[in-house]
C-alpha cells in the first residue's frame, strides 16, 4: 500500500522527481491543466458543481487505462483540503484498511477530512470492499474507486450504491497531441532541452496511445531518450527513432481528414470486388495506424445488407459477431476476428438487390408522402372506426393454407411498384422462387 501521509500531501523530492517517469512528472496538479473529461469537469457539469460546492461523495471513477483516473483523484484532495490515502487492491489487505479507517476516524473527530482512493477496486475480494462499506456509511472517508471493469458487475451492491459513478472517456486525439506538445515546452518534462520533433510524429504518437495519457507521454519520452543528439545538445525525433520505439511503421494517418474516408473506400470497394488480398491489406492499413476497430466493425455490417443482403444470410451474423468481438477483445487482439470477417464478406455471393429495394421505396416515401395506408390493412379500435370501414377486407395469412392472403398492402397508386429484385446469387435463388410464387398468389396469377 503506498500511502503519502495520511492527512497531509507531501510533495515528492527535487531529486526524485527528476529521475520520475515522464507520466509522473507531467501529472496535472488542478483542474486548469487536466486534459479531457469535459462531460463531467466543463462549466456547469456535475462534477465540476461538486468540486465548486466543496460537496464530494464517495464515487467510482470507471473508464479505460491512462484516461486520468487517479489524476482526478489527487486533484479533488488537494482542492477539498484532505487527507488523501492511496490504496493498492493489490497489495492491501483487511488490517491494512482498518487499521486507516482507525486514524481517519480519529482525524475525523477533530474536523479533518480523509479522501481514500483505490485503484483497480474491482479486484478487491468481498470482505475487503466490505470493511470500507461502514466508513463510507459513517462519513469518516470519502471513497474514491477507480476500475476499468464494471462496476455493476465487480462492486459489491451495497457500496455501489452508495457511491456516484462517474464514467471516464478515453482521451482524443487532439487532446492527447495537445498534452505531449506540452510535455516538450513544460520545464516538468523536456522544456529544459532543446527538442527538435515534427507536429506529424506527436500526432502519431497520440494515435499509437488510442486514448491512454500514459502510454503516449511514455513514447515520448522513450522517443526523446533515443534521439539524435547534435553537437549543440539539441535532440532530434526523426520518424526512423519513432518507428523503432513504438516497434511498427507509422503513417501519417488522420482519423477526421481525407485519408481516413480513402481507406475506408477501398476496403468496401475491395470486398465489394471480391478482392481479399486488397481487403486485408486496406484493413491492415487502418488498424496499424490507429483507427477504432469498431468503426471498421460498423461499416462491415453495413457491407453484408448493402453488398450481399440475401444471397448468404450469414454474411450480417458474422459481421455482428465481429462487432461484438471488437468490443470484447479490443486491439491487438481483435485484428484476427476482423480478418475473417472480411475474408468471407469478400468471398460471399453478390446482391444489392436489399440495398436498391430500401432507396427505391424512399424515394416514393419522400415524393408521396400522403399515400394513406390502405383500410383493409388498418386496425379498427373504436367503433367509429369500424363504421369507416377500418380493416374491412383484410384476410388473417395464419388462416389461409398457403399462409398468403389475396390482397395487396401498397397504397393504391403504387400497388403495382417492385422494390426488392433478387438476383440468382447464391441463396438469393431461393429467396427469387419464394417471392415470385408470393406475388403471384397474392395477385391472383395462379
Amino acid at each position: 500500500m503506498e500511502q503519502l501521509s495520511i492527512f497531509t500531501m507531501s510533495d515528492e523530492t527535487s531529486a526524485a522527481a527528476a529521475f520520475a517517469p515522464l507520466a509522473d512528472r507531467m501529472r496535472p496538479q488542478n483542474l486548469e491543466d487536466y486534459i479531457g473529461q469535459q462531460h463531467l469537469l466543463g462549466k456547469g457539469k456535475i462534477l465540476r458543481q461538486m468540486l465548486e460546492k466543496d460537496m464530494i461523495p464517495s464515487m467510482i471513477f470507471w473508464g479505460p487505462p491512462g484516461v486520468g483516473k487517479t489524476t482526478l483523484a489527487r486533484i479533488i484532495a488537494n482542492r477539498t483540503k484532505s487527507g488523501f490515502v492511496n490504496f493498492s487492491a493489490v497489495t492491501s489487505g483487511i488490517k491494512e484498511i482498518k487499521d486507516i479507517m482507525k486514524q481517519a476516524e480519529e482525524n475525523r473527530s477533530y474536523g479533518g477530512r480523509t479522501l481514500c482512493f483505490v485503484d483497480e477496486i474491482h479486484r478487491f475480494n468481498k470482505a475487503q470492499q466490505d470493511a470500507f462499506l461502514p466508513y463510507v456509511e459513517k462519513g469518516s472517508i470519502t471513497l474514491i474507486g477507480a476500475t476499468t471493469e464494471n462496476p455493476s458487475f465487480e462492486i459489491n451492491a451495497a457500496l455501489l450504491s452508495r457511491c456516484k459513478v462517474f464514467v471516464l472517456k478515453e482521451l482524443n486525439a487532439q487532446d492527447l497531441t495537445a498534452m505531449l506538445a506540452h510535455a516538450l515546452r513544460d520545464p516538468r518534462g523536456f522544456g529544459g532541452s532543446t527538442v527538435r520533433m515534427e507536429d506529424d510524429l506527436l500526432t502519431c504518437v497520440a494515435a499509437f496511445a488510442n486514448g491512454d495519457a500514459r502510454t503516449a507521454l511514455n513514447t515520448l519520452e522513450m522517443a526523446v531518450l533515443n534521439g539524435e543528439i547534435s553537437p549543440d545538445g539539441s535532440i532530434t525525433v526523426t520518424r526512423q527513432t519513432l518507428e523503432q520505439c513504438l516497434g511498427k511503421k507509422t503513417f501519417l494517418y488522420d482519423k477526421n481528414g481525407e485519408e481516413h474516408y480513402n481507406l475506408i473506400s477501398a476496403l468496401h470497394k475491395s470486398m465489394r470486388n471480391s478482392d481479399p488480398d486488397a481487403a486485408v491489406y486496406w484493413l491492415a492499413r487502418m488498424l496499424e495506424a490507429g483507427e477504432d476497430p469498431l468503426f471498421i466493425a460498423r461499416r462491415l455490417i453495413r457491407f453484408a445488407s448493402e453488398d450481399i443482403g440475401l444471397a448468404d444470410n450469414q454474411a450480417l451474423q458474422i459481421a455482428v459477431a465481429a462487432y461484438q468481438a471488437c468490443h470484447f477483445n479490443g486491439m491487438p487482439e481483435c485484428n484476427l476476428n476482423l480478418t475473417q470477417a472480411v475474408v468471407y464478406l469478400s468471398l460471399a455471393p453478390r446482391s444489392n438487390a436489399v440495398y436498391r429495394a430500401y432507396e427505391t421505396a424512399k424515394t416514393d416515401a419522400k415524393n408521396q408522402l400522403a399515400e394513406p395506408v390502405p383500410l383493409n390493412i388498418r386496425n379498427a379500435v373504436t367503433p367509429l372506426m369500424e363504421q369507416l370501414h377500418y380493416g374491412e377486407g383484410y384476410t388473417y395469412a395464419h388462416d389461409t393454407e398457403e399462409k398468403i392472403a389475396k390482397m395487396t398492402c401498397l397504397p393504391e397508386n403504387l400497388k403495382d411498384r417492385r422494390y426488392y429484385l433478387p438476383g440468382s446469387a447464391g441463396e438469393e435463388k431461393t429467396w427469387k422462387a419464394r417471392l415470385e410464387e408470393s406475388r403471384a398468389f397474392r395477385l391472383g396469377e395462379s
